[in-house]
């Protein structure tokens, strides 16, 4: 063994590879632009997300402006109202006056989405109600003693 030439296969040199090291790297390649391509076709065919857009106050109760139609789950528990809506949103509060007495809303996340409460020093009953309107989806909720 004198040196690093090939003359026969009896010693421990490997023979040169002959192989193109380009390969590898146009697989790779494909490999990536499949990814992204796959990336892009799941953003573009993911549905839209559930957005509370506006809470506005009204005579006996409060309208919610969605940009979809939301799945909610409403209860009257123990003279409060609470409805759910499986939508995002930010939190926000407040006040509104049913037959002259005040009455407090608050609307935060929770684990299922967002849960609108509306209490009041006395016992309170609520209905809600959703419907397609101008493009975006309000839920009325009224409320009563």
């Amino acid at each position: 063994m004198h040196g690093s030439k090939h003359e026969d296969d009896g010693h421990s040199t490997p023979e040169p590879d002959v192989r193109s090291k380009a390969m590898p790297r146009m697989i790779l390649s494909l490999a990536l632009v499949g990814v992204m391509v796959g990336l892009m076709i799941g953003r573009l065919t993911a549905p839209d997300e559930l957005l509370l857009e506006q809470v506005a106050v009204v005579q006996d109760g409060l309208d919610l402006w969605f940009n979809e139609e939301p799945p909610l789950h409403g209860e009257n528990v123990e003279g409060t109202v609470a409805v759910v809506f499986q939508a995002e949103g930010k939190s926000q509060r407040g006040q509104l006056m049913l037959q002259g007495k005040p009455v407090g809303w608050r609307l935060q996340k929770s684990q299922e989405g967002l849960l609108l409460t509306v209490i009041a020093a006395r016992p309170l009953r609520g209905e809600w109600a959703g419907a397609e309107d101008a493009g975006r989806w309000k839920v009325q909720v009224r409320l009563h003693e």
